[in-house]
């Protein structure tokens, strides 16, 4: 079996693309998609459907937990040609998004299919989060104040 979908911990590595996916936009997939060979057919077992999910909080991060209100996700569930089936769910009102995830979700978990996948779509995307993360957080940095220093200052 390919490495990513075997070992100890497949689950987590599923999570990560899974995740990763949920996070890209739909013509971020669409266009890493159109240098690839078509997508294999498959079935959709449920959806895409779209409704609401409870989002939760805590208080100071460790607290009691609480409800913080509802946003609009999308799921959808396909299987492929393989009999491997894939899940998705992803923030907001985006059928195609649901099921390009879910289909890509069966797709990684082909032998045959997984390491290419791997390094032509789920990569490139965890690269650009990666750095939009990165310049948000120097962006934030940028206004910093270094409450020590002003003390003492005095």
């Amino acid at each position: 079996m390919a490495e990513g979908i075997t070992g100890p911990e497949p689950n987590v590595k599923r999570q990560r693309w899974m995740a990763v996916l949920a996070r890209a936009s739909v013509t971020e997939i669409e266009a890493l998609l159109a240098g690839m060979e078509p997508p294999r057919p498959h079935i959709r077992l449920r959806g895409p459907e779209i409704g609401l999910v409870m989002a939760r909080g805590r208080a100071g991060g460790g607290g009691a937990p609480f409800n913080l209100g509802e946003m609009t996700v999308t799921r959808c569930t396909v299987r492929d040609a393989g009999g491997r089936i894939g899940h998705a769910y992803v923030i907001g009102r985006d059928p195609r998004h649901a099921e390009l995830a879910a289909m890509l979700d069966a797709a990684m978990q082909d032998e045959a299919r997984h390491d290419r996948l791997e390094r032509m779509i789920i990569a490139p995307l965890a690269a650009s989060q990666a750095e939009a993360r990165a310049a948000s957080a120097r962006k934030t940095a940028a206004t910093r104040v270094q409450f020590f220093t002003m003390a003492n200052m005095r």
